[in-house]
This record gives structure tokens, C-alpha cells and sequence, in this order.
């Protein structure tokens, strides 16, 4: 069997980048071995324009967020379900100096289109503990990257064009004009691995990093809420009356399992946060992909140029996604220049 790329991975980022290299008219196979504890299974997919303790606009937010909110209606369309979900972030701010920066980050230039000064509390008023103020943000959503990922995977199962077992880098062979993987032959190897790079032989040299994040779903009786709450965890809606409360941050970690200390964390947080019972459904975690200076890779291998990494979405993943997938592939497809700020080349390889 021929196609024109064979991808390595199919979370968020494989997803993306197979997507819009269909859109470009090419032909894509995808190598994944489904894992319910990768990261765009556990993540709650949060876009969120407006970050930091300093409330600032995030990279490239003007162009990211209409060019997301774009894709994921235009994926919507093609695989028949509903994942992207505007929603308002309620943001707790704890004093009057937080309250003050708020107040004169939205007097700045290019800020009141994200920032509201009268937040809208509606359902959170009588659930939860007041904080001494909050802000609001808007242009925000949530994405259901997992349930994404699972309905293109079973489009691209429907064409055969998925190979559900894990990858074996000693299979691929690199030939002259492109590589050999089983009974596969691909113009272009597209790596979308996300922490698992880090063990790729050909790309890892880059700087990988990575930080374990635990998760609670939780399911809160008649809380009506519908805004995303930043109280100093998140609490996302989802469907059926279950909401998403995370996350923790460690870069220390042994494995991608839940900890006992990461469930105590969290429901301490919630407690604090909630004056109505919750009950805990599900207790995940997962193993984000971190870059050095916060930016994705992208770009073809420098000694072997059928070789190419699409990676290091991060935590931003459901915002940063789309826009730079479409960059991937008019890279791939059109030999479009890439950004240096996100070009694999800003790094050296290792002696």
C-alpha cells in the first residue's frame, strides 16, 4: 500500500495535521496505538485568550482563536458531532491589587475584546465561595479534543487508513524516496507522538520535556453550571452533568499512573471552592509535551528529509492546534516557509 504520509500518532496534533493534508488532496495512513491515558484523552481542551498572573493576551490569540473556532466547526460538519463549546471563563481574583491590574489590563489596547469588567456570576453565586472579586472572559471554549480524536479515528479505521498497534521504530526503513514501514511505503514519516518523542531516535535531540497533570471528573447535583470557572483550579463543564477539575503540574513523576497525593490536592481545592456535595467520578492523569521555550516543533529532520515532527502543542494544544497543523501541512504540501519560531531548526542538532 502507498500514501502520500504516513503519521505517527493520532492525538490532537496527528489529528490536525492528517485533517488538512487531506484538505490539501493527499493521501495519510496513521500508526497509533489507542491509550486512554495520553494527554488528549485526559485534557479538557480549555482556549482560553487571556492567561497568567499578569492577564495577559495569549501568543498569537487574534489569528489562533477564529482560525480554531473555524476548524473545529468546519470537523464538526464533516464527522457529525459536536465538540467545541464557547464558554466564558469566570476568573476569581483574591485582592484589590489583582482586581486593580484587571480592571486596567482591559483599558490597554486589543484587551476589552477578551475581558470583561462586570463578570457574570449566574449559577456560581450560590455554589460556591465567594472570592474578594472576579473578571470575565469571553472569546474562551471548550474543546472536546478526545472525542475529536475518537471520530476521526474511526473515519480513518472506516478507510483503513489506521494501524492500531504501537510503533516500532526499528521497522522503518528510509529509502530513496521516502520510507518503508511494513507493508506501507509513504513519500513523508510525520512524527505526532507528543511526550513520547522524547524516546524517538531521530528527533531526540530537541529539547523534550514533559509534565504530569492529574485530573478529576467530577459529577455536581444540579449545579447549572455552564461558564468555565478559574478558581484557582479549573471547573469546566462537560456533558451529562460532569464537570472536568484540574489540573496539577509536575515535572517530577515516575509514571503517567493517578496518585493519591494528585486526588487529595484536588478535591481539597474543591472543597474549598464548593459550598454544594460533589461526588468524584473518574481520576485520571497524563503526560503533557513540553518545549524549552513554549513553542511547537515543527519541521523536516535535518539529515533525513522524508523524515518530519509536528509536536509540542502543550497545554495550549486546543487553541495553538489548528492554526499551526494548517502551517505543517502548506509546509508539507506547498513547501511554505516555516516560522522560525516554531521551525525544529532554531535548535542545533547534538554533537
Amino acid at each position: 500500500m502507498t500514501t502520500d504520509f504516513l503519521i505517527i500518532g493520532q492525538g490532537l496534533a496527528g489529528t490536525l495535521l492528517a485533517y488538512f493534508l487531506e484538505q490539501a488532496g493527499k493521501s495519510v495512513h496513521v500508526v497509533d496505538q489507542y491509550d486512554e491515558r495520553a494527554a488528549t484523552q485526559v485534557a479538557a481542551g480549555i482556549i482560553n485568550p487571556i492567561t497568567g498572573r499578569r492577564y495577559v493576551k495569549s501568543w498569537k490569540v487574534d489569528e489562533l482563536i477564529p482560525f480554531a473556532r473555524h476548524t473545529y466547526r468546519a470537523l464538526e460538519s464533516d464527522l457529525g458531532i459536536s465538540v467545541y463549546h464557547e464558554r466564558n471563563i469566570l476568573r476569581a481574583l483574591f485582592n484589590s491589587r489583582e482586581e486593580n491590574d484587571w480592571m486596567a489590563r482591559i483599558g490597554e489596547e486589543g484587551y476589552a475584546e477578551y475581558m470583561l469588567d462586570a463578570a457574570g456570576l449566574e449559577a456560581y453565586a450560590e455554589k460556591t465561595a465567594p472570592a474578594f472579586s472576579y473578571g470575565e472572559v469571553r472569546h474562551s471554549a471548550q474543546v472536546e479534543v478526545g472525542k475529536l480524536a475518537g471520530a476521526y479515528r474511526a473515519y480513518l479505521a472506516e478507510k483503513k487508513a489506521l494501524t492500531a498497534e504501537p510503533f516500532d521504530y526499528e521497522e522503518l526503513e528510509l529509502t530513496g524516496s521516502g520510507v518503508r514501514y511494513g507493508g506501507l511505503e509513504a513519500g513523508t514519516a510525520v512524527f505526532c507522538e507528543g511526550h513520547r518523542a522524547c524516546f524517538n531516535p531521530y528527533f531526540n535531540y530537541l529539547p523534550f520535556g514533559g509534565a504530569k497533570g492529574e485530573v478529576l471528573i467530577v459529577r455536581i447535583p444540579d449545579a447549572g453550571f455552564a461558564k468555565i470557572l478559574k478558581h484557582r483550579v479549573f471547573i469546566v463543564p462537560l456533558q451529562d452533568g460532569l464537570y472536568w477539575v484540574g489540573s496539577t503540574y509536575g515535572w517530577n513523576y515516575g509514571d503517567d499512573n493517578p496518585t493519591t497525593e494528585g486526588r487529595e490536592f484536588l478535591e481539597g481545592r474543591l472543597r474549598d471552592i464548593l459550598t454544594v456535595p460533589f461526588e468524584v467520578v473518574e481520576h485520571r492523569a497524563a503526560i503533557r509535551p513540553t518545549v524549552k521555550d513554549r513553542r511547537p516543533f515543527l519541521g523536516r529532520h535535518p539529515e533525513y528529509d522524508q523524515l518530519a515532527l509536528f509536536n509540542g502543542l502543550g497545554t495550549k494544544g486546543a487553541s495553538l492546534g489548528p492554526f499551526w497543523a494548517k502551517h505543517m501541512a502548506d509546509f508539507l504540501t506547498e513547501n511554505v516557509t516555516l516560522e522560525r519560531v516554531v521551525d525544529i531548526s532554531r535548535f542545533e542538532v547534538a554533537s
